[in-house]
């Protein structure tokens, strides 16, 4: 089982601050420090995993293509054979 991703505590605090700021510039609402985390706990458990899943399937496709890129530079090592 995959363990949950943890934030350092700068990385909450961080977190937690832009959230805050959000609620704060773009709709106008104080949000309280407790609230805040609570959200920023919640967008983790709740919606966290769709972004997780995306970037696992953004690298997947990169480890394909380089693949495919190594394997055609293989190719282009390999010498040309006559046979008589």
């Amino acid at each position: 089982m995959i363990k949950p991703v943890q934030l350092s505590k700068d990385q909450r605090a961080a977190a937690t601050a832009r959230l805050r700021a959000y609620f704060r510039d773009e709709l106008e609402l104080e949000l309280a420090q407790l609230p805040a985390e609570m959200l920023l706990d919640f967008i983790g458990k709740e919606i966290g995993a769709i972004f997780y899943n995306r970037g696992v399937q953004d690298a997947q496709q990169l480890v394909q293509q380089k693949a495919e890129d190594l394997v055609e530079a293989l190719y282009g090592l390999e010498r040309s054979v006559s046979i008589r």
